[in-house]
């Protein structure tokens, strides 16, 4: 009965892959490569996604742009005009 509980925990140790944990904490070397290879791929991955996505954010603005929406029109010139306005009155 004992050997059998035994005999199942060592298995199941076996299945997590313990002992590849542990050579991996005995040996930091062995830990600096993948986790390295890791890292640039996350950087490489989200360089490209933020590049793929502000390209295309500028698209839509660029379309929105072109179809002359008198709100959007009417919304920047107010923004021109408060600018304006404040540059005229931090001049005085």
């Amino acid at each position: 009965m004992l050997t059998e509980k035994i005999d199942k925990l060592v298995l199941d140790m076996e299945k997590s892959r313990i002992r590849d944990y542990i050579t991996y904490l005995e040996n930091p070397r062995k830990l600096f490569f993948p986790n390295f290879l890791a890292g640039l791929a996350r950087g490489f991955g989200a360089s490209v996604g933020f590049t793929l996505l502000a390209a295309l954010l500028l698209y839509v603005l660029q379309k929105i742009v072109r179809l002359n929406l008198p709100i959007i029109g009417d919304f920047i010139s107010e923004i021109v005009n408060i600018v304006e306005n404040n540059l005229r009155g931090s001049r005085r």
